[in-house]
Protein backbone atom coordinates (compact mmCIF):
# COMPACT_ATOMS: atom_id res chain seq x y z
CA UNK A 1 0.00 0.00 0.00
CA UNK A 2 0.99 3.19 -0.96
CA UNK A 3 0.77 5.57 2.65
CA UNK A 4 1.63 8.94 2.82
CA UNK A 5 2.74 10.22 6.36
CA UNK A 6 -0.83 11.10 7.86
CA UNK A 7 -2.00 7.31 6.48
CA UNK A 8 0.86 5.77 8.14
CA UNK A 9 0.28 7.25 11.33
CA UNK A 10 -3.05 6.34 11.46
CA UNK A 11 -2.07 2.63 10.16
CA UNK A 12 0.92 2.39 13.39
CA UNK A 13 -2.26 3.11 15.77
CA UNK A 14 -4.06 0.33 14.25
CA UNK A 15 -1.38 -1.62 14.96
CA UNK A 16 -0.85 -0.66 18.22
CA UNK A 17 -4.38 -1.32 18.94
CA UNK A 18 -3.96 -4.97 18.16
CA UNK A 19 -0.97 -5.40 20.25
CA UNK A 20 -2.89 -4.38 23.39
CA UNK A 21 -5.25 -6.93 22.52
CA UNK A 22 -8.22 -4.46 20.71
CA UNK A 23 -8.90 -5.65 16.63
CA UNK A 24 -9.59 -2.22 15.60
CA UNK A 25 -11.94 -4.02 12.91
CA UNK A 26 -14.28 -5.76 15.27
CA UNK A 27 -17.81 -7.64 13.66
CA UNK A 28 -19.40 -8.04 16.71
CA UNK A 29 -20.91 -4.58 17.08
CA UNK A 30 -24.15 -3.57 18.86
CA UNK A 31 -26.58 -0.86 17.26
CA UNK A 32 -29.50 -0.68 19.03
CA UNK A 33 -30.60 2.43 17.68
CA UNK A 34 -30.58 4.57 14.79
CA UNK A 35 -29.30 8.29 15.62
CA UNK A 36 -32.84 9.42 14.32
CA UNK A 37 -34.72 6.47 16.87
CA UNK A 38 -32.20 7.51 19.51
CA UNK A 39 -33.25 11.07 19.25
CA UNK A 40 -37.21 10.16 18.91
CA UNK A 41 -36.92 7.87 22.18
CA UNK A 42 -35.01 9.64 24.28
CA UNK A 43 -36.98 12.90 23.42
CA UNK A 44 -38.69 13.13 26.70
CA UNK A 45 -35.66 14.13 28.77
CA UNK A 46 -36.07 17.94 28.14
CA UNK A 47 -39.10 17.54 30.06
CA UNK A 48 -37.36 16.17 33.43
CA UNK A 49 -36.51 18.32 35.79
CA UNK A 50 -32.60 17.32 36.31
CA UNK A 51 -32.71 16.68 32.24
CA UNK A 52 -31.23 13.03 32.34
CA UNK A 53 -32.20 9.57 32.71
CA UNK A 54 -29.21 7.95 33.86
CA UNK A 55 -31.68 4.28 34.01
CA UNK A 56 -32.28 4.25 30.39
CA UNK A 57 -29.55 3.34 28.14
CA UNK A 58 -29.09 2.03 24.48
CA UNK A 59 -26.27 1.42 21.68
CA UNK A 60 -25.57 3.64 18.34
CA UNK A 61 -22.74 3.18 15.85
CA UNK A 62 -21.70 5.74 13.33
CA UNK A 63 -18.41 7.73 11.92
CA UNK A 64 -17.15 10.40 13.88
CA UNK A 65 -17.47 13.60 11.88
CA UNK A 66 -16.37 16.51 15.05
CA UNK A 67 -14.29 15.22 17.47
CA UNK A 68 -13.31 17.93 20.42
CA UNK A 69 -10.72 16.64 22.88
CA UNK A 70 -10.60 18.27 26.46
CA UNK A 71 -8.79 17.23 30.16
CA UNK A 72 -10.88 15.39 31.29
CA UNK A 73 -13.74 14.78 28.64
CA UNK A 74 -14.73 14.85 24.79
CA UNK A 75 -17.25 16.11 22.72
CA UNK A 76 -17.95 14.16 19.51
CA UNK A 77 -20.53 13.99 17.02
CA UNK A 78 -21.20 10.63 14.79
CA UNK A 79 -22.96 10.54 11.90
CA UNK A 80 -24.59 7.38 10.44
CA UNK A 81 -27.92 6.54 7.72
CA UNK A 82 -30.26 8.32 9.85
CA UNK A 83 -28.75 11.52 11.00
CA UNK A 84 -25.87 13.27 13.09
CA UNK A 85 -25.68 12.84 17.50
CA UNK A 86 -23.75 14.62 20.11
CA UNK A 87 -21.59 12.31 22.63
CA UNK A 88 -19.77 13.15 25.18
CA UNK A 89 -17.07 10.65 27.01
CA UNK A 90 -15.64 11.50 30.30
CA UNK A 91 -12.91 10.24 32.11
CA UNK A 92 -14.57 8.78 35.15
CA UNK A 93 -17.41 6.97 33.00
CA UNK A 94 -15.26 5.28 30.99
CA UNK A 95 -12.16 4.78 33.26
CA UNK A 96 -8.79 6.52 32.96
CA UNK A 97 -6.73 4.30 31.42
CA UNK A 98 -9.63 3.48 28.41
CA UNK A 99 -10.50 7.31 27.94
CA UNK A 100 -6.82 7.77 27.91
CA UNK A 101 -6.87 5.36 25.08
CA UNK A 102 -9.31 7.02 23.55
CA UNK A 103 -7.93 10.01 22.86
CA UNK A 104 -4.42 8.47 21.17
CA UNK A 105 -6.17 6.33 19.25
CA UNK A 106 -9.75 7.69 17.95
CA UNK A 107 -10.02 9.48 15.08
CA UNK A 108 -12.02 11.92 12.97
CA UNK A 109 -13.38 9.34 10.37
CA UNK A 110 -13.44 6.22 12.55
CA UNK A 111 -16.85 4.62 12.85
CA UNK A 112 -17.18 3.19 16.71
CA UNK A 113 -20.16 1.99 19.09
CA UNK A 114 -21.29 3.98 22.01
CA UNK A 115 -23.39 3.21 24.74
CA UNK A 116 -24.52 5.37 27.37
CA UNK A 117 -27.50 7.25 29.11
CA UNK A 118 -29.32 10.87 27.27
CA UNK A 119 -29.18 14.02 28.86
CA UNK A 120 -29.62 17.44 28.17
CA UNK A 121 -26.49 19.68 27.58
CA UNK A 122 -25.96 23.43 28.85
CA UNK A 123 -26.83 24.46 24.88
CA UNK A 124 -29.85 22.44 24.89
CA UNK A 125 -29.09 20.11 22.71
CA UNK A 126 -29.92 16.21 23.13
CA UNK A 127 -26.59 14.05 23.70
CA UNK A 128 -25.84 10.45 24.74
CA UNK A 129 -23.57 9.95 27.81
CA UNK A 130 -21.11 7.43 27.14
CA UNK A 131 -20.62 4.65 29.42
CA UNK A 132 -18.86 2.12 26.79
CA UNK A 133 -16.89 2.77 23.43
CA UNK A 134 -15.58 0.54 21.01
CA UNK A 135 -13.71 1.14 17.73
CA UNK A 136 -16.00 -0.86 15.13
CA UNK A 137 -13.46 0.55 11.93
CA UNK A 138 -10.24 2.28 12.11
CA UNK A 139 -10.03 4.89 9.20
CA UNK A 140 -6.58 5.03 8.11
CA UNK A 141 -7.21 7.85 5.24
CA UNK A 142 -8.62 11.21 7.24
CA UNK A 143 -11.66 13.04 5.99
CA UNK A 144 -10.86 15.77 3.92
CA UNK A 145 -11.57 19.37 5.26
CA UNK A 146 -13.18 21.21 2.98
CA UNK A 147 -13.78 18.63 0.72
CA UNK A 148 -16.66 20.27 -1.84
CA UNK A 149 -14.01 23.23 -2.16
CA UNK A 150 -11.47 21.08 -4.24
CA UNK A 151 -10.41 22.46 -7.21
CA UNK A 152 -10.66 18.79 -9.17
CA UNK A 153 -14.34 18.80 -8.79
CA UNK A 154 -14.24 14.92 -10.56
CA UNK A 155 -13.04 13.40 -7.12
CA UNK A 156 -16.83 13.58 -5.96
CA UNK A 157 -17.57 11.31 -9.30
CA UNK A 158 -14.30 9.04 -8.85
CA UNK A 159 -14.67 8.66 -5.24
CA UNK A 160 -18.29 8.78 -4.54
CA UNK A 161 -18.03 7.31 -1.12
CA UNK A 162 -15.99 9.60 -0.42
CA UNK A 163 -18.66 12.39 -1.33
CA UNK A 164 -21.60 10.78 0.18
CA UNK A 165 -19.16 10.63 4.00
CA UNK A 166 -18.65 14.62 3.31
CA UNK A 167 -21.94 16.06 2.40
CA UNK A 168 -25.30 14.18 3.54
CA UNK A 169 -27.22 16.10 0.56
CA UNK A 170 -25.56 13.50 -1.54
CA UNK A 171 -26.94 10.85 -0.07
CA UNK A 172 -30.08 12.14 0.36
CA UNK A 173 -30.41 12.89 -3.77
CA UNK A 174 -29.70 8.87 -4.25
CA UNK A 175 -32.63 7.91 -1.30
CA UNK A 176 -34.87 10.23 -3.93
CA UNK A 177 -33.92 8.56 -6.84
CA UNK A 178 -34.64 5.22 -4.76
CA UNK A 179 -37.89 6.34 -4.12
CA UNK A 180 -38.85 7.64 -7.46
CA UNK A 181 -38.20 4.02 -8.74
CA UNK A 182 -40.03 2.46 -5.89
CA UNK A 183 -42.91 4.55 -6.71
CA UNK A 184 -42.95 4.10 -10.58
CA UNK A 185 -43.13 0.47 -10.45
CA UNK A 186 -45.60 0.25 -7.48
CA UNK A 187 -47.76 2.74 -10.32
CA UNK A 188 -47.54 0.23 -12.65
CA UNK A 189 -47.95 -2.84 -10.80
CA UNK A 190 -51.17 -1.27 -9.74
CA UNK A 191 -52.36 -0.79 -13.07
CA UNK A 192 -52.00 -4.53 -13.85
CA UNK A 193 -48.83 -3.76 -15.75
CA UNK A 194 -46.36 -7.20 -15.35
CA UNK A 195 -42.59 -6.42 -14.39
CA UNK A 196 -40.29 -8.90 -16.71
CA UNK A 197 -36.64 -8.75 -17.49
CA UNK A 198 -35.35 -9.13 -21.26
CA UNK A 199 -32.14 -9.58 -22.46
CA UNK A 200 -28.84 -6.98 -21.84
CA UNK A 201 -26.88 -8.82 -24.63
CA UNK A 202 -28.43 -8.77 -28.29
CA UNK A 203 -27.54 -10.61 -31.29
CA UNK A 204 -28.58 -7.42 -33.49
CA UNK A 205 -28.07 -3.59 -31.99
CA UNK A 206 -32.33 -2.58 -32.41
CA UNK A 207 -34.60 -0.65 -30.43
CA UNK A 208 -33.31 2.91 -30.63
CA UNK A 209 -30.76 4.78 -32.93
CA UNK A 210 -27.91 4.49 -31.28
CA UNK A 211 -23.86 3.26 -31.97
CA UNK A 212 -23.89 -0.39 -29.67
CA UNK A 213 -20.93 -1.25 -27.50
CA UNK A 214 -19.61 -4.63 -28.74
CA UNK A 215 -18.58 -7.83 -27.34
CA UNK A 216 -17.69 -10.99 -27.92
CA UNK A 217 -19.88 -14.53 -26.83
CA UNK A 218 -16.52 -17.18 -26.34
CA UNK A 219 -19.07 -20.09 -25.97
CA UNK A 220 -21.42 -19.30 -28.74
CA UNK A 221 -18.26 -17.83 -30.85
CA UNK A 222 -20.35 -14.68 -31.40
CA UNK A 223 -20.21 -11.02 -31.21
CA UNK A 224 -23.11 -9.76 -29.17
CA UNK A 225 -24.04 -5.97 -28.43
CA UNK A 226 -24.66 -4.31 -24.59
CA UNK A 227 -28.72 -3.87 -25.75
CA UNK A 228 -29.19 -0.18 -26.49
CA UNK A 229 -33.01 -0.69 -25.72
CA UNK A 230 -34.96 -3.22 -24.68
CA UNK A 231 -38.09 -2.21 -27.39
CA UNK A 232 -38.19 -5.11 -29.86
CA UNK A 233 -37.75 -8.06 -27.05
CA UNK A 234 -40.64 -6.41 -25.15
CA UNK A 235 -43.10 -5.97 -28.06
CA UNK A 236 -42.07 -9.80 -28.63
CA UNK A 237 -44.36 -10.28 -25.36
CA UNK A 238 -47.14 -8.08 -26.56
CA UNK A 239 -47.42 -10.71 -29.05
CA UNK A 240 -46.60 -13.66 -26.76
CA UNK A 241 -49.78 -12.75 -24.93
CA UNK A 242 -48.64 -10.08 -22.26
CA UNK A 243 -50.94 -7.31 -22.98
CA UNK A 244 -48.98 -4.57 -20.30
CA UNK A 245 -45.36 -5.01 -19.65
CA UNK A 246 -43.28 -2.87 -18.36
CA UNK A 247 -39.54 -3.33 -17.85
CA UNK A 248 -36.77 -0.95 -15.62
CA UNK A 249 -33.11 -1.49 -16.24
CA UNK A 250 -29.97 -0.58 -17.74
CA UNK A 251 -29.38 0.23 -21.67
CA UNK A 252 -25.99 1.35 -23.34
CA UNK A 253 -25.30 3.30 -25.90
CA UNK A 254 -21.45 4.37 -27.36
CA UNK A 255 -21.41 7.85 -27.48
CA UNK A 256 -20.30 11.06 -25.69
CA UNK A 257 -20.88 12.24 -22.65
CA UNK A 258 -22.37 15.41 -21.40
CA UNK A 259 -24.68 16.98 -18.77
CA UNK A 260 -27.20 14.85 -19.55
CA UNK A 261 -25.77 11.68 -21.29
CA UNK A 262 -24.02 8.52 -19.47
CA UNK A 263 -22.85 5.75 -21.61
CA UNK A 264 -24.77 3.49 -19.18
CA UNK A 265 -28.08 5.01 -17.90
CA UNK A 266 -31.28 3.53 -16.43
CA UNK A 267 -34.81 3.90 -18.31
CA UNK A 268 -38.29 2.32 -17.62
CA UNK A 269 -40.18 0.81 -20.68
CA UNK A 270 -43.58 -0.10 -20.73
CA UNK A 271 -45.94 -1.31 -23.42
CA UNK A 272 -49.76 -1.34 -23.32
CA UNK A 273 -51.79 -3.48 -25.62
CA UNK A 274 -55.68 -1.20 -27.02
CA UNK A 275 -54.74 1.50 -25.86
CA UNK A 276 -52.98 4.63 -28.06
CA UNK A 277 -50.06 7.23 -27.50
CA UNK A 278 -53.01 9.61 -26.39
CA UNK A 279 -53.46 7.28 -23.43
CA UNK A 280 -49.79 7.10 -22.76
CA UNK A 281 -49.91 10.70 -22.54
CA UNK A 282 -52.64 11.06 -19.51
CA UNK A 283 -50.75 7.96 -17.90
CA UNK A 284 -47.55 10.25 -17.72
CA UNK A 285 -49.05 13.10 -16.37
CA UNK A 286 -50.97 10.75 -13.76
CA UNK A 287 -47.53 9.13 -12.87
CA UNK A 288 -45.55 12.35 -12.81
CA UNK A 289 -48.21 14.11 -10.39
CA UNK A 290 -47.96 10.76 -8.37
CA UNK A 291 -44.34 10.89 -7.93
CA UNK A 292 -44.93 14.73 -6.86
CA UNK A 293 -47.60 13.68 -4.26
CA UNK A 294 -44.77 10.62 -2.49
CA UNK A 295 -42.11 12.96 -2.50
CA UNK A 296 -43.82 15.95 -1.48
CA UNK A 297 -43.12 18.43 -4.07
CA UNK A 298 -45.49 21.38 -5.00
CA UNK A 299 -47.32 21.27 -8.67
CA UNK A 300 -44.95 24.43 -9.06
CA UNK A 301 -41.45 24.38 -7.87
CA UNK A 302 -38.29 25.54 -8.79
CA UNK A 303 -35.60 23.55 -10.78
CA UNK A 304 -32.20 25.61 -11.22
CA UNK A 305 -33.51 29.45 -12.66
CA UNK A 306 -37.02 28.17 -13.64
CA UNK A 307 -40.55 27.65 -11.95
CA UNK A 308 -41.66 24.31 -13.60
CA UNK A 309 -45.81 24.29 -13.70
CA UNK A 310 -46.56 20.46 -13.57
CA UNK A 311 -50.17 21.37 -13.56
CA UNK A 312 -51.95 19.01 -15.80
CA UNK A 313 -53.02 18.80 -18.73
CA UNK A 314 -49.26 18.99 -20.12
CA UNK A 315 -49.47 21.17 -23.15
CA UNK A 316 -49.03 19.90 -26.87
CA UNK A 317 -47.58 20.84 -29.55
CA UNK A 318 -47.02 19.45 -33.00
CA UNK A 319 -43.53 19.15 -34.30
CA UNK A 320 -43.71 21.64 -37.06
CA UNK A 321 -45.47 24.25 -34.90
CA UNK A 322 -43.19 23.95 -32.11
CA UNK A 323 -40.25 24.98 -34.71
CA UNK A 324 -42.03 28.24 -36.04
CA UNK A 325 -43.96 29.50 -32.74
CA UNK A 326 -40.77 28.25 -30.27
CA UNK A 327 -38.10 28.37 -32.53
CA UNK A 328 -39.16 31.28 -34.53
CA UNK A 329 -38.24 29.48 -37.59
CA UNK A 330 -39.72 31.57 -40.65
CA UNK A 331 -42.69 28.85 -41.56
CA UNK A 332 -41.98 29.07 -45.31
CA UNK A 333 -38.77 27.04 -44.56
CA UNK A 334 -39.46 23.90 -42.85
CA UNK A 335 -40.64 21.71 -45.75
CA UNK A 336 -38.15 22.71 -48.19
CA UNK A 337 -34.58 20.97 -47.72
CA UNK A 338 -33.16 23.71 -49.50
CA UNK A 339 -34.18 26.18 -47.93
CA UNK A 340 -33.39 24.45 -44.18
CA UNK A 341 -29.95 24.03 -45.18
CA UNK A 342 -29.11 27.51 -46.21
CA UNK A 343 -31.31 28.63 -43.11
CA UNK A 344 -28.47 26.13 -40.70
CA UNK A 345 -25.69 27.63 -42.58
CA UNK A 346 -26.51 31.21 -42.01
CA UNK A 347 -27.22 30.44 -38.45
CA UNK A 348 -23.88 28.17 -38.09
CA UNK A 349 -25.24 25.09 -37.63
CA UNK A 350 -23.18 21.98 -39.55
CA UNK A 351 -25.69 19.95 -41.02
CA UNK A 352 -26.06 16.93 -43.23
CA UNK A 353 -26.76 18.33 -46.11
CA UNK A 354 -27.45 14.74 -48.03
CA UNK A 355 -30.65 14.29 -45.04
CA UNK A 356 -33.42 13.75 -45.68
CA UNK A 357 -36.34 16.51 -44.65
CA UNK A 358 -37.43 14.43 -41.32
CA UNK A 359 -33.74 14.61 -40.20
CA UNK A 360 -33.49 18.21 -41.28
CA UNK A 361 -36.34 18.82 -39.18
CA UNK A 362 -34.78 17.51 -36.20
CA UNK A 363 -31.94 19.94 -36.75
CA UNK A 364 -34.15 22.80 -36.71
CA UNK A 365 -35.84 21.33 -33.13
CA UNK A 366 -32.70 20.47 -31.74
CA UNK A 367 -30.72 23.91 -32.27
CA UNK A 368 -33.98 25.93 -31.69
CA UNK A 369 -36.94 24.45 -29.86
CA UNK A 370 -35.79 21.91 -27.05
CA UNK A 371 -34.30 24.14 -24.80
CA UNK A 372 -36.94 26.40 -24.47
CA UNK A 373 -39.26 23.71 -23.75
CA UNK A 374 -39.55 24.88 -19.67
CA UNK A 375 -43.15 23.23 -18.76
CA UNK A 376 -43.67 19.69 -19.54
CA UNK A 377 -44.76 20.02 -23.26
CA UNK A 378 -45.38 17.11 -25.32
CA UNK A 379 -43.88 17.54 -29.05
CA UNK A 380 -46.53 15.11 -31.12
CA UNK A 381 -46.81 14.41 -34.96
CA UNK A 382 -42.70 13.45 -35.42
CA UNK A 383 -41.55 12.75 -38.81
CA UNK A 384 -42.10 9.75 -40.03
CA UNK A 385 -38.47 9.70 -41.06
CA UNK A 386 -37.18 9.65 -37.89
CA UNK A 387 -39.65 7.37 -35.97
CA UNK A 388 -38.75 4.21 -37.37
CA UNK A 389 -40.76 2.30 -35.42
CA UNK A 390 -44.34 4.75 -34.75
CA UNK A 391 -46.98 3.80 -36.62
CA UNK A 392 -47.95 6.42 -39.60
CA UNK A 393 -50.76 8.21 -39.08
CA UNK A 394 -53.60 7.37 -40.49
CA UNK A 395 -54.54 11.20 -41.87
CA UNK A 396 -50.70 12.24 -42.93
CA UNK A 397 -48.55 9.17 -43.66
CA UNK A 398 -45.96 12.03 -43.34
CA UNK A 399 -46.19 11.70 -39.59
CA UNK A 400 -46.55 9.54 -36.97
CA UNK A 401 -48.64 8.63 -34.04
CA UNK A 402 -45.68 9.34 -31.56
CA UNK A 403 -45.03 12.40 -29.06
CA UNK A 404 -42.02 13.38 -26.89
CA UNK A 405 -42.31 15.03 -23.44
CA UNK A 406 -39.74 17.60 -22.54
CA UNK A 407 -39.48 19.46 -19.49
CA UNK A 408 -36.05 21.76 -18.09
CA UNK A 409 -35.32 22.03 -21.92
CA UNK A 410 -34.35 17.97 -22.01
CA UNK A 411 -36.01 15.38 -23.34
CA UNK A 412 -37.70 13.06 -20.28
CA UNK A 413 -39.88 11.07 -22.33
CA UNK A 414 -40.93 9.30 -25.89
CA UNK A 415 -43.83 7.51 -26.65
CA UNK A 416 -45.77 6.42 -29.63
CA UNK A 417 -48.48 4.09 -31.38
CA UNK A 418 -46.31 0.95 -32.35
CA UNK A 419 -45.78 -0.36 -35.74
CA UNK A 420 -47.19 -3.69 -36.04
CA UNK A 421 -47.56 -4.27 -39.54
CA UNK A 422 -45.02 -6.27 -40.64
CA UNK A 423 -44.83 -5.17 -44.32
CA UNK A 424 -44.25 -1.51 -43.63
CA UNK A 425 -41.87 -2.31 -40.76
CA UNK A 426 -39.97 -4.61 -43.08
CA UNK A 427 -39.42 -1.64 -45.41
CA UNK A 428 -38.67 0.75 -42.57
CA UNK A 429 -36.08 -1.59 -41.83
CA UNK A 430 -34.80 -1.78 -45.14
CA UNK A 431 -34.42 2.00 -45.79
CA UNK A 432 -32.63 1.95 -42.19
CA UNK A 433 -29.73 -0.43 -44.09
CA UNK A 434 -29.38 2.05 -46.55
CA UNK A 435 -28.59 4.34 -44.11
CA UNK A 436 -26.67 3.00 -42.46
CA UNK A 437 -24.68 2.21 -45.58
CA UNK A 438 -24.59 5.82 -46.29
CA UNK A 439 -22.86 6.30 -43.24
CA UNK A 440 -25.16 6.67 -40.20
CA UNK A 441 -23.55 4.32 -37.66
CA UNK A 442 -26.87 5.06 -35.51
CA UNK A 443 -29.19 3.46 -37.86
CA UNK A 444 -31.54 0.35 -37.15
CA UNK A 445 -30.66 -3.07 -38.76
CA UNK A 446 -32.93 -5.65 -40.07
CA UNK A 447 -34.15 -7.48 -37.28
CA UNK A 448 -35.42 -10.59 -39.45
CA UNK A 449 -36.91 -12.63 -35.63
CA UNK A 450 -38.50 -9.36 -34.65
CA UNK A 451 -40.27 -9.01 -37.91
CA UNK A 452 -41.61 -12.45 -37.70
CA UNK A 453 -43.13 -12.07 -34.75
CA UNK A 454 -44.94 -9.40 -35.98
CA UNK A 455 -46.28 -11.99 -38.90
CA UNK A 456 -47.79 -13.34 -36.20
CA UNK A 457 -49.60 -10.44 -35.21
CA UNK A 458 -49.15 -7.66 -32.56
CA UNK A 459 -52.67 -6.51 -30.80
CA UNK A 460 -52.70 -2.12 -31.60
CA UNK A 461 -50.06 -0.91 -28.68
CA UNK A 462 -48.61 2.26 -27.71
CA UNK A 463 -45.21 2.31 -26.27
CA UNK A 464 -43.46 4.54 -24.00
CA UNK A 465 -39.66 4.95 -22.55
CA UNK A 466 -38.92 6.96 -19.72
CA UNK A 467 -35.11 8.14 -18.85
CA UNK A 468 -34.79 7.85 -14.90
CA UNK A 469 -31.77 9.40 -14.67
CA UNK A 470 -33.32 13.12 -16.15
CA UNK A 471 -36.17 12.54 -14.32
CA UNK A 472 -34.32 12.52 -11.23
CA UNK A 473 -32.09 15.29 -12.12
CA UNK A 474 -35.37 16.73 -12.59
CA UNK A 475 -37.16 15.84 -9.14
CA UNK A 476 -34.05 16.24 -7.09
CA UNK A 477 -32.50 19.96 -9.09
CA UNK A 478 -29.54 18.37 -10.08
CA UNK A 479 -27.90 19.89 -13.38
CA UNK A 480 -25.69 17.79 -14.07
CA UNK A 481 -26.29 13.48 -15.11
CA UNK A 482 -23.15 12.57 -12.64
CA UNK A 483 -24.88 14.04 -10.10
CA UNK A 484 -27.80 11.40 -10.23
CA UNK A 485 -25.95 8.59 -11.29
CA UNK A 486 -23.43 6.61 -8.40
CA UNK A 487 -20.63 5.89 -10.09
CA UNK A 488 -20.64 7.26 -13.74
CA UNK A 489 -18.70 6.74 -16.48
CA UNK A 490 -15.37 8.21 -15.95
CA UNK A 491 -11.74 8.95 -17.84
CA UNK A 492 -9.41 6.84 -16.20
CA UNK A 493 -6.85 9.36 -14.19
CA UNK A 494 -3.91 7.83 -16.19
CA UNK A 495 -5.45 9.43 -19.49
CA UNK A 496 -6.64 12.37 -18.21
CA UNK A 497 -3.08 13.21 -16.55
CA UNK A 498 -1.21 12.02 -20.61
CA UNK A 499 -3.76 14.83 -21.79
CA UNK A 500 -2.54 17.71 -19.19
CA UNK A 501 0.89 17.10 -20.35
Amino acid sequence: MNLNDYELQRAQKAKELREMGINPYPHNINKELSTKEFIEKFNYISELENKRDENNTACVAGRIKFLRLMGKAAFLKIEDDDGILQIYIGRDALGADWFKSIKKYVDIGDIIEVCGFAFITKTGELTLHAIKLKIAAKSITPLPEKFHGLSDKELRYRQRYLDMIMDSNVKNVFKTRSKIISTIRSFFENKKFLEVETPMMHPIAGGANAKPFVTYHNSLGIERFLRIAPELYLKRLVVGGFESVFEINRNFRNEGMDLTHNPEFTMIEFYWAYHTYKDLMLLTEELFLKLLEVLNLPVKFTYGDSEIDFSAPFAKISYDESIINIGNVPKDIINDKSKIIEFCKKNNISINEKGDLGHLKAELFDNFVEEKLINPTFIIDFPIQISPLSRRSDSNPDIAERFELFCAGKEIANGFNELNDPIDQFERFKSQIDAKNAGDDEAHEMDEDYIKALCYAMPPTAGEGIGIDRLTMLLTNQHSIRDVILFPAMRPLENKNKEKK
